[in-house]
């Protein structure tokens, strides 16, 4: 047997996870000397009133005991584990995953990978993999269905507040103040490989911000075939404003929205709203 396991950004808290034969260990949220396991001990709404608070979250990866205890158990009779992690660039959990790989009792029957994205399109890669692993499909099959499909996939971030970005290290502060100043709103990208997020392109209107980032979809050969995510952090607006730019310029195509975890939240600020496509291999 295989076990699928991974981690919050899959947008899946334990026990939605559990029903559906899915092993989660959550990301971490410290505020005020505090942490809280992402969507376990905190929700969105009482981190964004901590927020208002002027309270400063951080996040950390998931636990490596836990990740260990877990492969511990999964692995006892002989079953396969793939725990598919969020993207290097952007998280520890990889590392983390490695290392209670590592130092787990059955280290050969545990397989790591990078899906070098998160939310959405992570969501989707475990998605397939658990029905590939009750239909059978070998560890190596699902390990390659995840290494073919993360190269058909982007992201895009459009923040709303740039401090968020600047605590996380995503930009330097001077840009900060100085875009802010000037009302300009940043557009990332995520990296080669998943490796962190670069710099795509700012705008004055977030509608201008909207197009440019369908525009760049289009320009590099994204269609229908593809499946696109929006995840936002109480932005309703701004998420529907894409779903019908989405619409419009890929007629047919599947499109869904998620709300974003605390964890998404604390990284990505209020307001922000994560876009993404993904082909599956």
């Amino acid at each position: 047997m295989i076990h699928i396991i991974s981690d919050s950004s899959t947008l899946y808290s334990i026990e939605s996870a559990k029903k559906k034969g899915l092993s989660i260990v959550p990301l971490n949220i410290t505020v005020d000397a505090q942490t809280y396991r992402d969507f376990e001990d905190i929700t969105s709404t009482q981190l964004l009133t901590m927020i208002e608070e002027h309270k400063i979250p951080k996040t950390s990866q998931p636990s490596l005991g836990e990740k260990i205890d877990l492969y511990n158990e999964l692995t006892k009779d002989g079953d396969e584990v793939i725990d598919i992690a969020m993207a290097s660039g952007l998280s520890g959990t990889y590392q983390t995953a490695m290392m209670a790989k590592n130092s787990c009792d059955n280290p050969d029957l545990v397989h790591v990978v990078d899906s070098q994205t998160l939310c959405g399109p992570h969501r989707l890669m475990v998605d397939t993999a658990l029905e590939m692993a009750s239909n059978g499909a070998t560890s190596k099959d699902i390990v390659m269905m995840i290494i073919q499909s993360r190269m058909q996939e982007e992201s895009y971030l459009v923040p709303v507040d740039f401090q968020f970005l600047v605590r996380g290290g995503r930009i330097k502060g001077l840009a900060a103040t100085l875009g802010g100043a000037l009302k300009l709103i940043p557009i990332l990208k995520k990296g080669v490989d998943g490796m962190g997020l670069d710099k795509f392109g700012v705008s004055r209107t977030y509608k201008k911000a909207v197009n440019m980032v369908v525009e760049d979809f289009k320009n590099n050969g994204f269609d229908s075939n593809y499946t696109f995510y929006i995840s936002h952090a109480f932005n309703e607006e701004l998420a529907m404003l894409f779903e019908k730019k989405i619409n419009e310029a890929f007629d047919g195509a599947k499109v869904v929205i998620y709300p974003l975890s605390p964890a998404f939240i604390t990284q990505g600020g209020p307001g922000c709203v994560a876009v993404q496509a993904i082909k599956m291999a």
